[in-house]
């Protein structure tokens, strides 16, 4: 679970500001995104296979 501690004459603003970056950090914004709905198990096999597809193409660029 994660958490701000608010400090010291500090803007609620600021506080959020920090707990919406711990959140992107942490990967808990993807993490809910994903389980938002189910997917079904060819759906998530043509999506890895799509990603991993992306990454293959994404390396050869870097190698070039």
């Amino acid at each position: 679970m994660l958490g701000v501690k608010v400090k010291n004459h500090e803007s609620l603003e600021s506080a959020l500001k920090r707990f919406k970056k711990k959140c992107e950090k942490s990967g808990l914004m993807f993490e809910m995104r994903k389980r938002e709905c189910y997917e079904k198990p060819s759906d998530r096999r043509k999506r890895k296979a799509h990603a991993a597809q992306k990454a293959r193409e994404k390396e050869l660029k870097a190698q070039d």
